[in-house]
């Protein structure tokens, strides 16, 4: 089934994919969310729509994701599977495709303990692998988990996430393998800085034949500051970041970290696009939403194809 979706029309047509992650206001604003939609108009084929990442509480992620559907762009909707059990998981789903939203990023989600909110209780019904067995068996077979038939399935581009710079990395290339066989289309990895062993991973992909099952976006983001630099590296896990990033960044004259930042970025990006398998970038850029024109052009991206979908604010299409 083809899902309609913006993102998946781009990487069907060939082109080299471009989305990024829309941060969640912590407001019930939704002009809170058209200003960061704003910042990175025109720059992205779609707009990653985080649910609580970190275990920190934000404007949840269906609400985002509709909020960006009504502009006629193209959401994706991420799913942790720490907050909801598969009874909920399913009925979100379900109404997230009622508003608009053709993708759907399948995570296992981070524990508690590194949130605002460690003494809440954990739910982990299913993981990332079994909710992307769980969606593929609704989208493709019309009918919830239970076996209980659905009337009209949600059209869906399944997406899941994948971290090269784990340990034990020669398990990452077969973890991949087994999110593929549970049906994902798409996969965003976690930032790329260390390119050699990205490039180990991709090899490895590449032998599996993965690239031609799955299409791969490799993640990326410019670095504020040197500092921001050394607490992603120190507390966020699975993300590496080389000293020689670290002491560019430390390098940059008085006041410019954040513009040598951005040009690092634009230079792994440049490098990842010749990386065979890779079929586009994720762009993290956390409150640095307005910096992602200027590296998606720097970085020769621009323009993107003009394939956005239709605007869903009038009535719904009836079977499209």
């Amino acid at each position: 089934m083809i899902s309609g979706s913006n993102l998946e029309r781009v990487l069907r047509a060939g082109h080299f994919a471009v989305t990024a992650e829309l941060s969640p206001p912590d407001s019930s604003n939704p002009n809170d969310v058209q200003r960061g939609i704003e910042a990175m108009a025109g720059a992205v084929d779609a707009y990653n729509s985080t649910d609580a990442s970190g275990a920190h509480c934000h404007m949840s992620s269906a609400a985002v994701s509709a909020l960006v559907a009504q502009q006629g762009l193209d959401p994706v909707l991420q799913i942790s599977c720490r907050d909801r059990n598969r009874i909920s998981i399913q009925g979100d789903v379900l109404g997230a495709a009622a508003l608009g939203t053709r993708n759907v990023l399948c995570l296992t989600g981070d524990d508690v303990v590194v949130g605002d909110h460690p003494e809440a209780k954990r739910v982990f019904d299913l993981d990332s692998i079994q909710l992307l067995r769980m969606l593929k068996i609704m989208r493709d077979k019309s009918m919830f988990l239970s076996g209980r038939p659905l009337t009209d399935p949600p059209r869906l581009f399944l997406g899941a996430a994948a971290n090269p710079f784990a340990q034990p990395y020669e398990w990452r290339p077969l973890r991949l393998a087994k999110k593929v066989e549970a049906g994902a289309d798409f996969i965003q990895t976690q930032f790329c800085f260390d390119l050699p062993r990205f490039k180990t991973f991709m090899k490895r992909v590449v032998d599996l034949g993965l690239h031609e099952k799955v299409y791969i976006l490799a993640g990326v983001g410019p670095l504020r500051s040197a500092r921001v630099a050394e607490y992603i590296r120190s507390n966020v896990p699975g993300v590496r970041i080389p000293d020689a990033v670290i002491n560019r960044l430390k390098g940059a004259p008085k006041g410019k970290q954040k513009v040598e930042g951005k040009k690092i970025c634009i230079e792994i990006i440049e490098q990842i696009k010749e990386v065979p398998g890779v079929h586009g970038v994720h762009i993290m850029a956390y409150k640095l939403e307005s910096l992602v024109p200027e590296i998606v052009k720097g970085a020769g991206l621009w323009p993107r194809p003009a394939v956005q979908i239709p605007s869903l604010n009038g009535p719904l299409p009836l079977n499209p």
